[in-house]
């Protein structure tokens, strides 16, 4: 089949707008144009305007835009080409005929639906008879109303082998097979897929039965059956009460999930109406898709049970991959051993309301996890636990994302383990006790580092020097992925450069082989692109790193020195902050012991300390003309 642009041009000219929304909206004509309340969003003054003579509709509030067949899909739920063909009868045209292949696939469907439409309609008819009336007993228990039992189609599969395919009759054996009916077994004779359940059925975006969910009644396993996949029914393409919860999803603006579909339909028994739930998996990258076309950030819920947080990881796990600005996952953890039944029957829905309304962002939702995974001891239990935050983020495809949560993740470590990071801090690290701690006077041996030295303190790298380090690691990105770890200990003293440098490491970290230019390229739409092209193009920065490079032997020769001492320059960047850290806290204790011991050890962090200011002069040095 093939809609050209032309065919589809020609059908938005012959569907009136306002017509195909009024039938659904309140509209006032406002001149040229109608007006409405949007239907997307609540509100109480009309931003939702129709122009028939353009073909589109827009509102001021929310940004909700489209034509006559965005309508059909975002508002109505529809799939593009059931879209397409209710308003191609609407308007009298004829749809291009699809392939032999495409037109035979759609009879079979068609077909298929017969029978699942026959089976509703009979399970239905079993739970309304005398027969039933175990399992409307069943229902009353679990406090679902008459109402609700017809608006969702209960019905019942008698407990026998061949019921179902009798009173099915008229279709074809085999067709019952590929409906999900009837179990068929090598040779033996087909047999009913239901007995003795509860059936619930599942329908599509538009409200068709496409399979059954049946709960045993009584003892038996499984508790939950559910219909395989067949032509019409595809579990993972599939979520439950989806027809209902869509239209409601658009005036809550929120949608929920919930571990199962009689969850959902005790919640309905509530009121609470956007609602949806897998079918027996975890949820996948198509529902998840499909939760984002309704709602930037659905809420799941899940039981704080070991088994309910291991489903909320899942999902979690299967969404990190797929995260874009603006479009995530919140969590709401149910009390261990209640599901939204029990809530809601016990404490009604404002208590499950406030649950929601304590919901946790994706992020926390991990940080909480891996943080309770063990203890934190050790220094390699530390480290594991950042290994595992890290490869979350990790999975993260996109790098602005990626990179916020790198950061994140960072700063929770620094906070749980006590020690803030060093560009954090203002205290500089060669600063006395405070007044009132100390034992002695100071001793005259002990001196601070000399001015010249305090370029790179715990306040903060010098913005020279971290100017020099940037432009390095922009011209030789290799070196990023080498020294990763180091890098991210850096005290950064400029919220810029800090966000520079984690995006950098984040891009380099999924990149191998990434050289100058294709770092520049993925930085060009990042907000950080003007500050690393403002210290590429730089003067006065005297070290080899810095340097541009024309081709040919010489320049490789330069271009390998300098890569040595970008190197060494990152070893004195990241040392030199550690080693202050380590003499202010050795001068700290000389001061109150004044013992030989200690002095021996302040002196020895001293000459470190000046060794490695040495040695980045003489970095320094090596490059200038």
């Amino acid at each position: 089949m093939t809609l050209t642009p032309q065919w589809l041009d020609e059908l938005r000219s012959r569907v009136t707008l306002s017509t195909l929304i009024g039938r659904t909206v309140k509209i006032t004509r406002a001149g040229r144009e109608y007006k409405a309340c949007c239907p997307f969003h609540n509100e109480k003054t009309p931003s939702f305007t129709i122009n028939d003579e353009k073909g589109f509709y827009h509102c001021f509030g929310c940004g909700a835009h489209g034509d006559a067949i965005r309508w059909m899909t975002d508002q109505r739920g529809l799939s593009f080409m059931d879209a397409v063909k209710e308003l191609a009868a609407e308007a009298g045209m004829d749809v291009p005929a699809p392939d032999p292949r495409a037109a035979k696939k759609a009879e079979a469907q068609a077909s298929l639906r017969d029978v699942t439409h026959a089976a509703a309609a009979w399970f239905a008819q079993q739970l309304s008879s005398s027969n039933g009336a175990p399992a409307r007993e069943y229902l009353k228990k679990r406090g679902i109303s008459d109402a609700t039992r017809t608006a969702f189609g209960f019905g019942l599969a008698p407990d026998s082998r061949s019921a179902l395919k009798e009173a099915l009759g008229k279709f074809p054996t085999a067709m019952l097979v590929e409906a999900g009916m009837l179990i068929a077994v090598d040779d033996k004779e087909p047999y009913d897929r239901f007995r003795g359940r509860l059936m619930i059925p599942i329908r599509d975006a538009r409200g068709r039965v496409i399979a059954f969910g049946g709960r045993i009644l009584g003892d038996g396993e499984p508790k939950y059956l559910n219909s395989p996949d067949t032509p019409l029914f595809d579990k993972g393409r599939t979520l439950f009460n989806l027809d209902k919860a869509s239209p409601a999803s658009r005036q809550t603006n929120r949608i929920l999930v919930v571990e199962g579909y009689m969850d959902v339909i005790a919640l309905a028994e509530a009121g609470v109406a956007d609602v949806v739930a897998p079918l027996g998996t975890a949820l996948t990258e198509n529902q998840l898709a499909m939760l984002w076309r309704m709602v930037p950030v659905p809420i799941l819920c899940f039981d704080g049970d070991a088994a309910g947080q291991k489903a909320a990881m899942r999902a979690a796990a299967r969404a990190l991959p797929l995260l874009r600005p603006g479009f995530s996952l919140a969590f709401a953890t149910l009390p261990a051993g209640q599901d939204p039944d029990d809530i809601v029957r016990a404490r009604g829905a404002d208590a499950f309301a406030a649950l929601l309304g304590d919901a946790q962002p994706l992020v926390e939702q991990l940080w909480a996890h891996e943080v309770g995974a063990g203890p934190l001891v050790t220094p390699e239990e530390r480290a594991a636990l950042k290994t595992r935050l890290l490869g979350h983020a990790d999975a993260i495809e996109d790098a602005d994302v990626r990179h916020h949560y790198r950061e994140a993740f960072r700063e929770r470590l620094d906070a749980l383990f006590a020690r803030a990071r060093p560009e954090r801090s203002s205290r500089v690290p060669w600063a006395p006790p405070q007044r009132g701690t100390r034992r002695f006077a100071p001793d005259p041996r002990l001196q601070p580092p000399g001015a010249e030295t305090r370029s790179i303190g715990a306040a903060g790298i010098g913005a020279p020097y971290m100017a020099a380090l940037l432009g390095g690691l922009l011209r030789y990105p290799a070196a990023l992925r080498r020294h990763d770890e180091a890098l991210a200990r850096l005290a950064i003293g400029n919220p810029a450069d800090a966000e520079l440098l984690d995006v950098m490491l984040d891009i380099a970290n999924a990149q191998e082989g990434l050289d100058c230019e294709g770092l520049l390229a993925i930085l060009e739409p990042m907000k950080v692109y003007n500050r690393a092209m403002t210290l590429l193009r730089a003067d006065g920065m005297h070290f080899s790193f810095n340097r541009r490079l024309e081709d040919g032997e010489e320049a490789a020769e330069a271009r390998e020195t300098a890569l040595r001492d970008l190197d060494e320059y990152i070893g004195v960047l990241v040392t030199q902050p550690e080693i202050r850290a380590r003499l202010a806290e050795a001068t700290a204790d000389f001061q109150r012991t004044m013992d030989d011991e200690g002095l021996a050890r302040q002196q020895k962090l001293r000459a470190m300390d000046e060794d490695l200011t040495r040695r980045l002069a003489a970095l320094s040095d090596s490059s200038r003309d």
